[in-house]
């Protein structure tokens, strides 16, 4: 690989790793030789660029796209150029898109092009004021372009505009500010490209003051009764996330109508792509019912109107909220909106918001080439029928727990890791999270064997993602012990853990549920228990286990008969002994030295008897794994006609009469 794309590279990531610079996926960098521009891929964000979202065209082919008559037709003509810039690439068959821009970046002589959309920038650019406050800053050196449609025309705009600029300057403008969009920067080291950025940052500072007082506020509680329901209002055939942003700048807009319409329509193409044009606004917010109750009534013409569901709601005293298929998409559109929202703040101090003109937003809207960023992004979900749902995990830091919370996120599905260990909690979700997919892991610590911590986990949840798809009660403990050896305190924790936690879990997780229901009467959803064969036949000396998985089998029966009128499945798993897990393998305090110890296997002297004797009671002379558990939980969540059981998952050890 040539040094000059690994500088570019870096220098991508410095840029698109900095919210000031660039938001979500926008922004584009190049690098130029006398026949090859390297530039990103459309779909790749900046500050994750590898070599792998970078395309090869060449620049004898792009410098054709020029001279060549293209229909007046906007839609047609922008998919011929896109069939040109396609062409121009050199590495036939590749996946990757060029950005629209390319034609832009070959234009300018210098190596080096860095297109970003800087948000203080910006917010001189969407101001009415734009071009006299430009020219007063920078003086006739940089060129100001008034906002020309993204795509060919402004390829053909920028083109006259640099040759005009040619003649009176002999060379290409090092800077290009382009109206209601972003910058140019463009040199022939990126050492330099730094520097002219650092010395427009400088003067644009000197104009306006950077927000530096902005302060995070609290999750108005109203919400977490909210968001389930909102969350299936707003969906579809499948559920979406939402994601939810609260601070002191956002609350200066959502007050009343009058400062809301401030933030009401989009002043950038990104925002468009994003956004969409319209969002919706909750003015009438005290209570749970009432908010609920303004959206019903709102979408039904909100969708008349214009056409598709809102991906952002603002809602007065709680916040805005953003919608979409996937966490990460939801969290690109909160982040572009609250970039909506500062650039408008800034443009204020500028003279005045200068808004895209409705054929402005006409054209982005409907103009597939700038939607292909959002295609791409959507292209790398795996369809199936777990793909963007919420799961919580409890006890899944580790064990059976851990596997199910893996196998559900490689299945798309958001998962809540609820676990008292914190260091392997947040160790595992590190680990999820550096597969780089679409959906979210999180790890929040959670006692359940207290309420308190299990109805906090719930709305960390729904804060989170807006809503429950799957509860899954794993978190338990064993201590072996008989009549004799087992004190009460070690009873009764037993007890709380692996009895009360699982109905805190059920409880909770609900009244959620119903929620969700409420809105959306045949949409399923499920709460499974991790029981044990304990579960099913009693427990030699291991009474205060087996004595909480009988329990729980008789919970999952109540709650499925309660839970059912609201499309809530309940049912239990009940696997035989992992002996690979830390519950049976631990060193210290696993079963087998447990059982070893307390001469509960008589005549064993090692651990590997205790073992021995454990898994020649199995018919298939194995343990449980936990890809045997995974089987069985994604039967259940898939069928419809099942609640109420107590699924044995034993090798055959327990059979069901």
């Amino acid at each position: 690989m040539k040094p000059e794309i690994n500088e570019l590279i870096s220098i991508s990531r410095f840029y698109g790793s900095n919210r000031d610079y660039v938001i979500a996926g926008g922004g584009n960098t190049s690098f130029k030789d006398e026949k090859t521009i390297w530039i990103k891929a459309s779909g790749h964000s900046l500050a994750e660029l590898d070599e792998d979202g970078i395309v090869a065209l060449s620049r004898e082919k792009l410098q054709a796209i020029s001279g060549k008559v293209y229909p007046d037709d906007p839609i047609t003509r922008e998919d011929q150029v896109k069939d040109d810039l396609l062409d121009s690439i050199e590495e036939k068959g590749t996946r990757e898109r060029p950005s629209v821009e390319t034609s832009l970046h070959n234009l300018i002589r210098y190596k080096y092009v860095i297109h970003l959309h800087p948000t203080l920038i910006n917010g001189i650019l969407c101001s009415r004021n734009a071009k006299s406050l430009i020219m007063n800053l920078f003086g006739e050196n940089v060129l100001f372009v008034p906002y020309t449609d993204p795509g060919y025309m402004l390829f053909k705009k920028l083109e006259d505009e640099i040759m005009a600029y040619r003649e009176k300057h002999t060379e290409d403008p090092q800077i290009i500010f382009l109206e209601n969009h972003g910058v140019f920067v463009a040199a022939d080291s990126v050492q330099e490209v730094k520097k002219l950025y650092e010395n427009i940052f400088s003067k644009v500072e000197g104009q306006i003051a950077p927000l530096t007082d902005i302060v995070q506020l609290p999750c108005n509680p109203v919400l977490h009764k909210v968001l389930p329901a909102l969350r299936m209002l707003l969906s579809e055939d499948t559920p979406r996330v939402i994601r939810y942003r609260h601070n002191s700048l956002i609350a200066k807009y959502y007050q009343n109508q009058q400062e809301y319409h401030k933030i009401s329509l989009p002043l950038t193409p990104d925002m468009i792509v994003y956004c969409k044009t319209r969002y919706l606004f909750i003015e009438h917010s005290s209570t749970a019912e009432k908010i609920l109750d303004s959206i019903r009534q709102q979408l039904p013409r909100f969708l008349e109107e214009y056409g598709y569901l809102p991906k952002v709601v603002v809602i007065k005293d709680a916040g805005i909220l953003a919608i979409d298929n996937t966490y990460y998409m939801a969290e690109a559109i909160l982040d572009v909106y609250e970039d909506l929202i500062k650039i408008s703040y800034y443009s204020s101090l500028c003279g005045g918001i200068k808004y895209l003109t409705p054929d402005q937003v006409a054209f982005i809207d409907r103009w597939e080439v700038e939607n292909y960023r959002r295609k791409v992004t959507q292209a790398r979900i795996q369809v199936n029928k777990l793909s963007n749902k919420v799961a919580i995990i409890t006890g899944g830091a580790q064990g059976f727990g851990a596997g199910i919370a893996e196998a559900l996120f490689r299945l798309c599905v958001n998962v809540v890791i609820a676990d008292l260990n914190e260091e392997a909690g947040t160790k595992f979700v590190t680990d999820l999270q550096s597969k780089k997919a679409l959906n979210k892991a999180i790890f929040v610590k959670t006692d359940v064997s207290d309420p308190v911590s299990v109805k906090s986990l719930i709305e960390t949840t729904v804060s989170e993602f807006g809503g429950i798809d799957l509860m899954v009660s794993n978190a338990g403990i064993l201590k072996a012990g008989s009549l004799d050896e087992m004190e009460p305190e070690v009873f009764k924790k037993t007890t709380e853990i692996n009895y009360n936690g699982y109905f805190y879990c059920a409880k909770y997780a609900s009244e959620v549920m119903k929620l969700q229901n409420s809105e959306k009467p045949d949409y399923f959803t499920d709460i499974i228990q991790i029981n044990s064969k304990s579960g099913l036949k009693g427990s030699n000396k291991n009474f205060a286990y087996a004595g909480a998985k009988f329990g729980g089998i008789g919970l999952t029966q109540s709650f499925a008969l309660e839970l059912a009128p609201f499309r809530i499945k309940v049912n239990s798993i009940c696997p035989g002994n992992f002996y690979e897990g830390p519950l049976w393998s631990d060193p210290k305090n696993g079963l087998f030295v447990q059982y070893l110890k307390t001469g509960k296997v008589p005549g064993a002297k090692t651990i590997e008897d205790v073992r021995r004797f454990y898994e020649e009671q199995v018919p298939l002379k194995r343990g449980c794994r936990l890809e045997d558990v995974v089987k069985v939980l994604l039967y259940i969540i898939d069928q419809e006609y099942e609640t109420g059981q107590a699924f044995p998952v034993t090798g055959g050890q327990v059979m069901l009469g």
